[in-house]
Formats: structure tokens, sequence, C-alpha cells
């Protein structure tokens, strides 16, 4: 289960190593997932470059409603 990331007024707001996925705007295309690896914040919504499952690495600024974050996993230590 992944946990929503912080929001900023109604907008969700990723961070490194978050997960973004893109929905598609045309129906029978799959949606586009990948890793943020840096966030670039602009005056009205963040520039994400991210690392797509395919291995491509792009910068985008999704509108919104187009997109969803969801959190990275907490790192675990392991204890002695």
């Amino acid at each position: 289960m992944t946990k929503p990331s912080k929001s900023e007024g109604s907008q969700m707001v990723g961070s490194v190593g978050d997960r973004i996925v893109l929905e598609s705007e045309k129906v029978g295309i799959a949606e586009r997932q990948g890793e943020i690896l840096e966030v670039i914040p602009h005056e009205i919504r963040p520039e994400y470059r991210v690392r797509w499952d395919d291995g491509r690495e792009t910068s985008i600024r999704p509108h919104a409603g187009s997109h969803r974050i969801e959190a990275a996993a907490p790192v675990r230590t392991k204890r002695k």
C-alpha cells in the first residue's frame, strides 16, 4: 500500500525518490510510471526530472489531475 505524498494547497508535490504515475490522455494507452530524480520548483507547479520504468529520463510539469504521486517507502535499517 502506498502513502500519499506531501500536498501544497490542493496540489500533490512529489519528492526525490517518490513514484509518479501519469494517466494517459488517450483511451487504450497505458499509464507511465517512474521515479522522481529531481524536483525543480516553479511559481505555479513543480517540474520533475523522472526516470521512467523503461529507462528513459525526461523533465515534466504535469497538470493537476493528470498524475498521482506515490510516496517512497521508508528505508528500514537493520538492527544488530
